[in-house]
């Protein structure tokens, strides 16, 4: 499968496995899981194609990791990132000191006023390193990084979890506890 097709089914599977699973008809289980076979019928029903194979070259070349196959096999998910009322059963984690938090940069104003928040999503997202940062901050616009001092924040009692694909997560990241750094 070429890149372009590769893209357009991972954006496909973002839409439907975190925000609106109910345009193809899908039913998310309250962890968020969706059977396979469901996908690859609701697929068909709306006359695209979708096989097996197509689906594991999606999951397992996505370079963010994105979605996971249940232990089993027979289930897909969102590894995190949803708009839509999941638990992902994910436990609290010790974060490292130093996280770092991509985005545009005309959220800035707020974020140095109100801090970042996760808006329509259930967590802040946040990685290891800067340039993970800055690629996902590059697409919503010119790019901003916030280094965030989650060792602080842990000490005084937020809690961090850490997805399958290693994005780290917490409910919001109050002004104090993070600095521009590009």
């Amino acid at each position: 499968m070429n890149t372009q097709v590769q893209t357009r089914l991972s954006k496909k599977l973002s839409l439907l496995l975190r925000h609106q699973p109910e345009l193809y008809g899908l039913h998310l289980d309250e962890n968020g899981w969706c059977s396979i076979a469901e996908l690859l019928d609701a697929f068909a029903k709306k006359g695209q194609d979708l096989s097996i194979d197509a689906l594991l070259e999606v999951v397992q070349e996505n370079d963010k990791q994105r979605f996971a196959f249940s232990p089993d096999g027979l289930k897909i998910r969102a590894s995190q990132g949803h708009s839509i009322d999941v638990d992902l059963g994910y436990s609290p984690q010790v974060p490292p000191d130093i996280l770092y938090h991509g985005t545009a940069d005309r959220f800035l104003p707020a974020i140095l006023n109100v801090g970042i928040i996760k808006g329509k999503r259930h967590q802040v997202h946040l990685s290891l390193d800067i340039e993970t940062a800055e690629k996902v901050g590059e697409r919503h616009g010119r790019v901003v990084v916030l280094k965030v001092f989650a060792g602080k924040m842990h000490a005084i009692g937020h809690n961090f979890y850490q997805s399958d694909n290693g994005v780290w997560l917490v409910e919001e990241v109050p002004v104090g506890y993070f600095e521009v750094v590009s």
